[in-house]
């Protein structure tokens, strides 16, 4: 005979990660309409994240994108290097497509936008602790298109935020050890592979996907 306590589900574990304090509150609520949700556990950045994980271990993790210091993607590698199969779902205010492929590429199991339905969100965790994935099509459709794209390399990557900071080829060169002729390359690579005509463009198109970020 089965007691009512071998019987009984257990809940599923999330852990809350999210530096401002009203949005990690809200999300801590949500047992109220899942009542097979509990939160087990919170944190404000990526180190205490990782810090608590290894202290709680919980079933899913909600995980901030643009957390201070270590970020949302980091985090979860960070994570999946230690405890192995960490199953994570990313929240994020943006939709940019290379803030999705970073968290894909990071092991995340779901992205999120913070304005979803909180049925949504139920849905997700439910989908991550049962070992499926969970992106919404909107977010798909972003993913599908980043793939479509060419990636900027690191050093190009580099090149770019200093072209956002308004710095001159020349002040690029000096910054990064290169001759000035080298940043004109790595500048005519970024108009390429951003299919942009000038570098306004270059750096609207970026931040719209996500490749850089204006702080």
């Amino acid at each position: 005979m089965q007691t009512a306590s071998s019987t009984t589900k257990r809940k599923i574990g999330v852990m809350v990660v999210e530096d401002h304090i009203l949005i990690r509150m809200g999300l801590m609520t949500i047992s109220d309409v899942a009542p097979d949700i509990a939160v087990v556990a919170h944190a404000e950045d990526g180190k205490e994240a990782i810090e608590t994980f290894r202290k709680q271990r919980p079933d899913v993790v909600l995980m901030d994108m643009r957390l201070p210091g270590m970020d949302g993607a980091l985090t979860i590698t960070k994570l999946r290097e230690e405890f192995g199969d960490v199953r994570a779902i990313v929240l994020s205010t943006y939709g940019a497509e290379e803030d999705i492929y970073r968290a894909l590429q990071a092991g995340a199991s779901g992205y999120l936008l913070k304005d979803m339905p909180i049925t949504t969100l139920v849905e997700a965790i439910r989908a991550v602790h049962a070992g499926r994935q969970y992106f919404p099509p909107e977010i798909s459709n972003r993913l599908a298109a980043r793939l479509k794209h060419s990636m900027l390399s690191e050093r190009e990557t580099d090149v770019l935020r200093m072209m956002a900071a308004g710095k001159s080829n020349k002040e690029i060169g000096v910054a990064l050890g290169i001759v000035e002729g080298t940043v004109k390359v790595h500048v005519a690579n970024i108009f390429t592979k951003l299919h942009v005509i000038d570098r306004t463009q270059a750096v609207t198109t970026a931040v719209k996907r996500g490749i850089i970020h204006l702080e």
